[in-house]
């Protein structure tokens, strides 16, 4: 196991640096009551146990932790039968089958790429370089989003991530504008069908299976959540192996260990620390504490991926495989879609940086890292790379 050796925290609320106890009460960002849990059992207990609402989190009076939260009518909003019938219309896009056909797809996009930063030489930036463009360009393929289209998206869903450089003002304003794009985008693929998502659901609703709001939120909700999470994981992953220039070497030397790496890699540096609210309909018994109805719980994924309890030496990586599964990308019902479509563009980009920069580690300048700040999501503004 090799422990990493530089900070893989960044900027974090006090609360998720140096606290203590499975179940803790906290003062969240927007100033209201929560509990955290960061115990792993008592966090999977939380995100499959129906006691516990996302769709009373998300109503007007419930506690809140800050401004970058799902709107209502979003699936990820939304309980029971609800939450399942929309899960079911979306997730054939996000099928084994569907995404290994993406593969090939995927590794042209990182080779063009890393061609670029080839030709740029030492001290080219991964995040502007590959983390950014690579994810916007994969999900707007998945959705039928016009690659020229691309940079104007980016910009909408910064400042709907952001949670201290924009107004909930600027934020709905955005959301707005991005709701009319999809609508005339939608509008534009009714007259000219092509193989992507947005197509699939303008069929459905068509079939009188899909409102159009829903079709709307649907295509929002799938554009936001899987591109700023993945562009902050890629550069995390990375981050976390070339922190340890001799993990970077044995990843190198022995790729049939890349898929057990990658699972690695993600369990110690999820770009969500945190799962969204959730409100308890009843009291509930939660390890040493009495939750009441109407409080809210949230689980800290990044602290429960590091449980002594459940990952001997938490804070190390190790390659060869672990028994229990991360956190990163939540657990039951609410579970992301899109895991496996990120897992798929995290292996790529680790396996063309071993082959194609086996000498590859971070620049040796003052800043070679530095951290988003303000952000829903944890993930870097800088990695400057030499080899």
């Amino acid at each position: 196991m090799k422990e990493c050796t530089v900070d893989q925290l960044g900027p974090l609320p006090e609360f998720l640096r140096d606290g203590t106890g499975d179940v803790v009460p906290i003062r969240t960002p927007a100033g209201d009551s929560m509990w955290l849990v960061r115990d792993y059992a008592l966090g999977r207990q939380v995100l499959t146990d129906k006691r516990f609402s996302r769709a009373q989190a998300a109503t007007p009076h419930a506690p809140r932790f800050n401004d970058a939260q799902p709107v209502p009518d979003s699936m990820m909003s939304m309980d029971g039968d609800r939450h399942t019938r929309l899960r079911r219309i979306v997730s054939g896009a996000f099928s084994t089958g569907r995404i290994a056909t993406m593969g090939s797809l995927v590794e042209e996009l990182a080779d063009r790429h890393l061609d670029v930063i080839a030709r740029q030489g030492p001290g080219a930036d991964l995040i502007e370089g590959l983390a950014t463009p690579l994810p916007l360009a994969v999900l707007c393929s998945v959705l039928g989003v016009p690659e020229a289209d691309g940079n104007r998206f980016r910009s909408w869903v910064e400042v709907l991530f952001d949670i201290s450089a924009s107004t909930p003002r600027e934020k709905a304003r955005r959301r707005i504008e991005l709701a009319e794009y999809i609508y005339d985008l939608v509008d534009r693929k009714r007259h000219l069908p092509e193989d992507d998502l947005l197509t699939v659901l303008i069929g459905i609703h068509d079939r009188g299976d899909l409102t159009m709001n829903e079709l709307l939120t649907l295509g929002l909700t799938l554009l936001m959540a899987g591109y700023e999470t993945t562009v902050g994981q890629i550069g995390l992953s990375v981050l976390s192996l070339l922190s340890d220039p001799a993990a970077y070497e044995e990843l190198a030397g022995r790729p049939e260990r890349l898929a057990p790496a990658v699972e690695e890699l993600l369990r110690l540096n999820p770009a969500t620390p945190l799962s969204f609210p959730r409100v308890a309909v009843e009291p509930v018994e939660l390890g040493s504490v009495t939750v009441r109805a109407g409080e809210a719980v949230m689980v800290a994924l990044l602290d429960g991926n590091r449980d002594a309890a459940v990952f001997a030496e938490p804070r190390s990586l190790d390659f060869t495989g672990r028994d229990a599964v991360h956190l990163t990308f939540g657990h039951g019902m609410h579970r992301c879609l899109g895991a496996s479509l990120a897992r798929l563009q995290v292996r790529i980009v680790l396996e063309r940086l071993l082959r194609r920069f086996p000498t590859l580690r971070l620049a040796s300048v003052d800043e070679p890292v530095v951290w988003k700040d303000g952000l829903a999501t944890r993930g870097l503004s800088r990695l400057l790379v030499d080899w």
